[in-house]
């Protein structure tokens, strides 16, 4: 089925309440000017954060629907994942990528699964290794360190040096990507910097991007991050401009919320919706460097 603008397969789960996963790529993304096909991997009430959330699993359900879109004969020019519902979940979105992508699709896979040095309370511990699998198959990955950690079967440090992080991604992209980004790196030296750090295997260069952390926590910047960065390497930046972009959109819509007293928040509720317009503009000064 032809379509007149850039279709992503946005595979995450979807929150009732929370700015997450699918309530976040599909917003950002369509300001972008992609059409976004979502493929729920679970339904939550809230996010994570929230206590006794429930979670239905969509496992069982997974496969209809990618049977139904493959009758449809549907084309994506990207395939992008998040969190699952269930390891059982990841040999069915190998089917998936097997049977949708073609040359010049872009796929890829955010392996959230962990934060702060262990995983997240839904992820079973066989989770880490069949997100190997999926990682393989990828052409970028945006873990956050804890995630690179685990894939790597490495500690999770409280800083890492600048050598240290290199290392790290070139072992996440001899897995198979092409591109490695962590995000949330605590680089040493860089204390009061939050820190993203990526390599391209092709071209064998190391970038980093910073901006100076605000006070305070929110949940889904990571969602948010990667869905900027894959509709941006869509519209052809570079790895550079990409991670930049990124991070810059992640600033300006923690700012736009930090003014806000908490209690007005909930639980820390980025509000997206405040900063989404920049996402149309061009980017006008960039901050990336070459990580020596």
């Amino acid at each position: 089925m032809r379509n007149p603008l850039p279709r992503v397969a946005a595979i995450h789960d979807i929150c009732g309440y929370g700015r997450c996963s699918l309530t976040v790529a599909i917003p950002v993304l369509s300001a972008m000017g992609f059409e976004v096909a979502p493929l729920p991997t679970a339904i939550l009430s809230t996010h994570t954060l929230f206590p006794d959330f429930v979670i239905i699993d969509m496992t069982d359900d997974l496969k209809r629907i990618i049977d139904h879109w493959k009758k449809l004969d549907l084309k994506f020019e990207a395939i992008y994942s998040g969190f699952l519902g269930s390891s059982r979940q990841v040999d069915i979105l190998i089917d998936f990528i097997r049977h949708f992508t073609r040359e010049d699709t872009l796929v890829m896979v955010d392996p959230v699964m962990a934060d702060h040095g262990r995983l997240y309370p839904s992820m079973p511990p066989e989770m880490v290794e069949e997100m190997k699998k999926l990682v393989r198959l990828s052409k970028v990955i945006t873990p956050n360190l804890t995630e690179a950690a685990f894939m790597l079967n490495y500690k999770t440090p409280t800083s890492i040096t600048g050598k240290d992080i290199r290392q790290w991604l070139k072992a996440l992209t001899n897995m198979g990507p092409e591109m490695a980004i962590i995000t949330s790196a605590p680089l040493a030296g860089h204390p009061e910097a939050s820190t993203v750090v990526a390599y391209d295997r092709v071209d064998g260069r190391y970038w980093i991007t910073e901006r100076p952390q605000v006070p305070s926590q929110y949940h889904g910047t990571g969602d948010i991050f990667a869905s900027v960065l894959i509709g941006s390497l869509l519209s052809g930046d570079s790895l550079p401009i990409a991670i930049d972009r990124s991070a810059q959109f992640v600033d300006t819509a923690i700012r736009a919320t930090f003014g806000y007293r908490e209690k007005e928040l909930g639980h820390h509720e980025i509000l997206l919706e405040k900063a989404i317009g920049t996402l149309a503009l061009p980017v006008k000064n960039t901050f990336y460097e070459l990580l020596d």
